[in-house]
């Protein structure tokens, strides 16, 4: 049985100069927002109520304070390929900015969000920010379940 390419390439002219990239399907990926961790330092969140609207309040784990300036600096949010200005306060804040971050990726409950620190010094804090989104496809819920709850969690 003869084997057939997973993707076919179709041009109106021959173009050598870029490889052919074959799609995973999933465009969050392909457009560079899901990437391996680096290796410095980074914390993940699963949203809760308080974190997305009305509220928008957002606070890091305590475990990022050794990483990050003690008075505050001004932070920057980059996601795909787009950047957010706020203010990251001592007590583990974020700015009324954080607003736009959620609003603009149309945050929930139950997301899930990685924030790796790719830069730091009192005069800036940068976190690269991976949205993990929190409605499963139903391919990947267990048959068996009606549905997840907090007593009764989805397990991959």
């Amino acid at each position: 049985m003869e084997s057939k390419p997973s993707f076919v390439h179709v041009s109106n002219h021959e173009d050598y100069s870029t490889p052919e990239r074959e799609s995973t399907g999933i465009e969050e990926i392909d457009n560079g927002e899901y990437w391996p961790l680096s290796g410095k330092p980074y914390v993940d969140m699963i949203l809760t109520k308080t974190t997305v609207k009305p509220h928008y309040g957002m606070y890091l784990p305590r475990k990022m304070n050794k990483e990050l300036p003690a008075g505050g600096a001004p932070a920057v949010l980059t996601c795909g390929r787009k950047k957010w200005d706020m203010f990251y306060y001592s007590n583990n804040k974020f700015s009324a900015e954080w607003k736009k971050f959620v609003d603009d990726n149309d945050l929930k409950v139950g997301d899930g969000l990685v924030f790796e620190l790719s830069e730091c010094s009192t005069s800036k804090i940068h976190f690269r920010v991976q949205i993990l989104r929190g409605d499963f496809p139903s391919e990947l819920l267990p048959e068996d379940e009606e549905g997840a709850t907090d007593a009764n969690p989805i397990e991959l």
